[in-house]
């Protein structure tokens, strides 16, 4: 059974598209709401939680029936979206509010700000190269000076107009409350400032400050990442008591060190001292990496092939700290993660349920004076969902659960809330019936070929098909392309997709073209099958059987060889069929694509670290380390310099031709960045530099490691067993069976159904009293 997820995101969570509102994020969690406004707004919100049988206006606009529908509109779009209530009201800036938020402001939106984002592989250092190479890089074209500041001027008038848009319908008194919106105001004046200061002095600045403030607007457009970056501030003290207890056991292990390593007047024996324990920051160093493991067995070989008990002390010092406090930060990080995504869960569900309370609230004030207004009516609901954008599936749900109240003709609160509990589902899809043949023949082969074990027989036909390849493949890894006989592989070829033509064949002919295209497997297969098929007519139409003198590799745009792997690579792809057939496996692709669409916040605040460490990069080390000449060559074996004849060691930068991976360009700087993060071989990087420029050069390279590997790292792990957790948990409780006698599923409610609070009545009215602009009389 396959399922349609209406809520793209892990339960809780915004939608992707969902931004805060103006103000930015709640300030305030769970259960602690401000202070109500001071002066005549705190007078119109009285704290009052029994609204039946009293009057009933908003903002002096009683009877107005239209203002009510369109404010339960975008009330509603607010809780569909997971968006905050707190904005203008009237009806002027609800129009102005639902044009911000369509599809096609919030595209420019996003587009203006990757375009802005994107102009640092474009400028001065330009990355438009094809190689990094000092050695194979040619000079590149360097873009005239005002073609990529009119674009960032443009982009940056557009992020104005944001600001000033998300300003005006919050408030200037929600405006003065939001660090965020303040917070992009400074940087627009001034990343403007540093532009005006780069034309004035003819794009020949240096530095420019406004790169290293692009980030943030990435960031604040993002309710997602500004959560994730609450969470990390959140555990930054737990952390920093384990890194401060890394540190402290990193101290001590390198004392040790030094005494067991010191220097003595044998040469033979002061091999470890020279190498890696020669000063206090070599010493330091060399101890840091091996936390990492990257010089692991290097850094003890020389101690342990004199006498084999000094590795005691790296053992010791690795399993202190590699396996003990390390993965103590993984456990810490996880566990401050669940806290996250619980309380991401619980500020969704306020958010929601007051936007719907909200909607109720005005289309209750919608009914004549002296009428029972604690009810709305159906009519009303109607009219607001022909309104309302929101997904197809949502609004049928939504109008067939309303349609039950129509002999009643109205609905109560706790009925409304009920009602609108159906985007708090998933969608699960129906498969088509099966198409119904009269003949008892087709019946009879209905039935085999819609049967289980077809696919069964299909998995190991595609395994079969894999292993001839595999074999084909390891009897021909030796010759060369004249001698390999690719005939007989197309032979073999041809055989198995005409098997996987009559497969899908038959499987349309049991299930139907709609049932047949309902199983996403069976879309994988099929689309596989169709280029299969065609690349094999190509090749069999352009290589018509040869007589024994002709070379097949010398016609055709392709070669014989070429269009042969293509067809293998397909093949070997389309073995992944077997996947949703194998439970744990199945379970494992699940999660890894769960991870792609709810990976969106961790990659946005990864992509803000690498720009910023980018662009601080470039500052610090752009053309630092100088190449040799060209025709000075570094040899492996030598391992020297042939024109200068300096001796270079053994797995430095340089006897390892790491030359590309430079801060010379933006794009050289996120590569080798990258490098660093894996953290094989990073104290090549961080030993050329500190040699080329200074010491102090380490501390930007740790940093990168303790931000990137150790920081992020761990948030991607604790992401992976959060959801895997999840859904092995819930792979257990429930049958196949089970799920698909389910139309639609909870999903707010399933990752921390046991720990979530549904936020009370009294709770909605005080954050409904404290609204800045919906005054309400009652």
């Amino acid at each position: 059974m396959e399922t349609d997820r209406l809520l793209v995101d892990p339960p809780g969570d915004p939608a992707p598209g969902d931004r805060d509102p103006p103000g930015g994020p709640h300030p305030q969690g769970y259960g602690s709401w401000p202070a109500p406004q001071r002066g005549a707004a705190k007078r119109h919100r009285r704290m009052s939680y029994s609204v039946a049988g009293e009057s009933c206006s908003l903002n002096g606009y009683q009877g107005d029936e239209e203002l009510y529908i369109q404010q339960a509109v975008v009330f509603i779009e607010d809780a569909v979206h997971f968006r905050s209530i707190n904005h203008r009201v009237d009806a002027g800036s609800l129009r102005l509010y639902r044009c911000y938020y369509s599809r096609i402001c919030q595209w420019i939106l996003g587009l203006v700000i990757s375009v802005v984002l994107l102009l640092a592989f474009v400028e001065r250092p330009t990355s438009l190269s094809v190689s990094s190479d000092p050695h194979h890089r040619r000079e590149s074209w360097q873009p005239p000076c005002g073609l990529t500041e009119s674009m960032e001027m443009i982009g940056l008038s557009i992020l104005a107009l944001d600001l000033a848009v998300k300003s005006y319908l919050i408030g200037w008194e929600e405006f003065r409350k939001s660090k965020w919106l303040i917070s992009y105001t400074v940087v627009i004046s001034v990343s403007v400032i540093d532009w005006v200061l780069s034309v004035s002095m003819m794009c020949s600045e240096t530095f420019r400050v406004r790169r290293l403030l692009r980030p943030f607007f990435l960031l604040q457009n993002s309710s997602l990442m500004k959560k994730t970056l609450k969470c990390i501030k959140r555990t930054l003290p737990e952390i920093a008591s384990v890194i401060l207890l890394l540190a402290l056991h990193l101290c001590l292990f390198t004392m040790i060190g030094m005494l067991l390593f010191a220097k003595t007047d044998d040469p033979e024996k002061n091999k470890e001292w020279e190498l890696h324990f020669r000063d206090l920051p070599s010493s330091l160093t060399s101890l840091l990496v091996l936390l990492t493991t990257a010089n692991n067995p290097d850094v003890m070989i020389p101690a342990y092939s004199l006498n084999r008990a000094y590795s005691i002390f790296f053992i010791a010092f690795s399993v202190i700290g590699t396996y003990c406090l390390m993965n103590l930060l993984t456990a810490i990080i996880y566990n401050q993660f669940r806290g996250y995504l619980l309380l991401s869960v619980q500020t969704s569900i306020i958010r929601r349920r007051l936007g719907i309370r909200a909607a109720f609230q005005v289309l209750s004030c919608q009914r004549a004076q002296g009428t029972d207004q604690s009810v709305v009516s159906v009519d009303s609901v109607l009219q607001v969902m022909t309104r309302v954008k929101m997904k197809s599936y949502y609004r049928t749900a939504i109008n067939t659960a309303v349609q039950r109240y129509e002999d009643v003709g109205f609905v109560d609160r706790e009925q409304f809330r009920k009602i609108f509990d159906e985007v708090d589902k998933d969608r699960i899809k129906e498969h088509p019936p099966l198409p119904v043949y009269t003949s008892p023949s087709l019946q009879r082969l209905q039935l085999v070929f819609s049967h289980y074990y077809l696919s069964i027989l299909g998995n190991a036909v595609a395994l079969a098909n894999v292993v001839c390849i595999c074999a084909i493949l390891v009897l021909n890894s030796e010759k060369s392309t004249a001698e390999r006989d690719n005939y007989v592989l197309e032979i073999i070829n041809l055989c198995f997709i005409l098997y996987y033509l009559f497969e899908m064949s038959v499987k349309i002919f049991a299930f139907g073209w709609r049932g047949y295209l309902s199983y996403r497997n069976n879309v994988f297969d099929g689309v596989l099958t169709v280029l299969l098929l065609a690349l094999q007519m190509t090749i069999f139409i352009t290589y018509r059987i040869p007589y024994s003198q002709w070379d097949p590799s010398s016609h055709g745009v392709m070669s014989l060889w070429e269009m042969v792997r293509l067809v293998n690579m397909l093949i070997v792809f389309r073995f992944l069929r077997i996947i949703p057939d194998i439970k744990l496996m199945a379970l494992v692709a699940s999660t890894l694509l769960d991870l792609v669409k709810n990976l969106r916040a961790f990659a946005g605040i990864l992509v803000v670290v690498y720009y910023v460490f980018a662009v601080f990069g470039i500052w610090l080390f752009e053309g630092a380390i100088k190449p040799p000449p060209e025709n000075s060559v570094l040899s492996n074996t030598s391992m020297q310099n042939i024109s200068s004849n300096v001796t270079v060691g053994c797995g430095t930068y340089e006897q390892l031709g790491y030359w590309p991976n430079n801060f010379d360009d933006f794009a050289a700087a996120i590569i080798l960045l990258y490098n660093v993060m894996i953290v094989n071989n990073w104290q090549a990087f961080m030993e050329a530099y500190s040699r080329y420029t200074t010491e102090w050069s380490k501390i930007y390279f740790v940093c990168w490691w303790l931000t990137s590997s150790v920081m992020w790292v761990n948030l991607f792990v604790a992401l992976i067993l959060e959801n895997f957790i999840y859904k092995w948990d819930r792979s257990h409780s429930c049958s196949v069976t089970d799920v698909e006698r389910i139309r639609y599923q909870t999903s707010v409610q399933l990752m921390f159904k046991e720990q979530i609070q549904e936020p009370t009545e009294e709770e909605l009215l005080c954050q409904l009293h404290q609204h800045p602009h919906l005054h309400l009389h009652w």
